[in-house]
């Protein structure tokens, strides 16, 4: 996992370099464009007949190249299209999901933006939500991009992660903190 990391990361931050770029050359902010466009291209490389083509040293990476270029369609544009052919010729093509994980993730630091996880027992109304994401932004100082999970083996409760820091309200968690406990 962290020698996919490791080479995805150059391509993640050239990238994230164009995209700015581009976005100071324009006076509008084309990180959304490249943003969609990089997670259009992780997607079309994680289906599995997709993934075997990659993996296939008989097929050239031109060809695979050219299969991706033309599923991802117009909204690609020249400078994806370089980007997809550049991944084919290094045999980084697979690579795609986590150049768009890291790609996110210069992202939301260059935004000032926190990705928070809230995985909970039950569906959330909107207003819970709202709740949520206000006291994670008063907490990080930060604007906060909310992602809901529903995991019913939480049992009640809700668990929320943002970027490697955990905090879990679950009656799970606190079970097992008290089994912990217990055994101790």
């Amino acid at each position: 996992m962290s020698e996919l990391s490791t080479l995805a990361r150059p391509y993640a931050e050239a990238v994230f370099r164009l995209a700015q770029s581009e976005s100071s050359a324009q006076d509008e902010n084309d990180l959304a464009g490249w943003s969609s466009r990089v997670a259009t291209l992780a997607v079309i490389v994680a289906d599995p007949q997709v993934a075997r083509l990659i993996a296939d040293p008989s097929v050239s990476g031109e060809r695979v190249a050219g299969l991706i270029i033309e599923v991802a369609g117009a909204g690609l544009g020249e400078r994806g299209s370089n980007f997809v052919k550049v991944l084919a010729e290094n045999g980084r093509l697979a690579l795609l999901p986590e150049i768009s994980v890291q790609f996110e993730a210069l992202k939301a630091k260059a935004e000032g933006t926190l990705d928070a996880t809230i995985t909970s027992a039950q569906e959330l109304t909107q207003s819970q939500i709202d709740e949520l994401a206000a006291g994670l932004k008063a907490r990080f100082n930060r604007a906060v991009n909310v992602q809901v999970v529903i995991d019913p083996d939480l049992i009640g409760g809700a668990v929320i992660a943002i970027g490697d820091q955990v905090m879990d309200g679950s009656v799970k968690g606190r079970l097992q903190r008290m089994a912990f406990a217990l055994q101790g």
